[in-house]
């Protein structure tokens, strides 16, 4: 018998997200935001990057768009078989492909350009580990948030959406 994946309930300004995990097919990503949740790591963050139409990214910056001490950066599970749609949760990173540490996106719509292509690092892809189960509403009202730019970042909202907690459930 499979184990049950587990799910983390972010209670954001905005309203709640229940995101479940998937240990089978992303069983680093999965570890590393299920130790970031239990240690406290995104309590208090933002969500620090609002694209309308394409992500909402948080979990490596405070309202003052100072970025949080991280782990060490994990190996990018990209060609997991896993897909960048609409509700999935995925590992944000640099250009270098095994840079991904505590920061994640939600896709907005079916972003298959950020899906695995190849083993170049143009075409390697961005890690998803999750899907929300509950609260896409939530996302997607954090899509319509108002942006601008702050802190030499661009597409940050206007007023902090703040994630007030995220929680291991179960």
């Amino acid at each position: 018998m499979a184990e049950k994946n587990p799910v983390v309930l972010m209670t954001t300004s905005m309203g709640n997200i229940r995101i479940e995990l998937d240990a089978t097919n992303a069983p680093i990503s999965t570890k590393n935001f299920v130790d970031y949740v239990s240690s406290g790591h995104y309590d208090g963050l933002i969500f620090h990057r609002v694209i309308p139409g394409f992500m909402i990214q948080g979990g490596g910056m405070d309202a003052a768009m100072t970025e949080k001490r991280n782990k060490a950066p994990i190996k990018n599970e990209a060609g997991n078989g896993l897909k960048n749609n609409l509700g999935t949760i995925a590992m944000a990173r640099t250009n270098v492909v095994d840079s991904a540490t505590s920061q994640f996106f939600i896709n907005l719509k079916n972003n298959d350009f950020l899906n695995h292509r190849g083993s170049a690092a143009a075409e390697f892809g961005y890690a998803v580990f999750g899907q929300v189960i509950e609260g896409i509403n939530v996302v997607q009202s954090i899509e319509k948030v108002r942006i601008g730019n702050k802190g030499g970042h661009q597409d940050v909202p206007v007023d902090a959406v703040v994630i007030n907690s995220a929680k291991l459930e179960g």
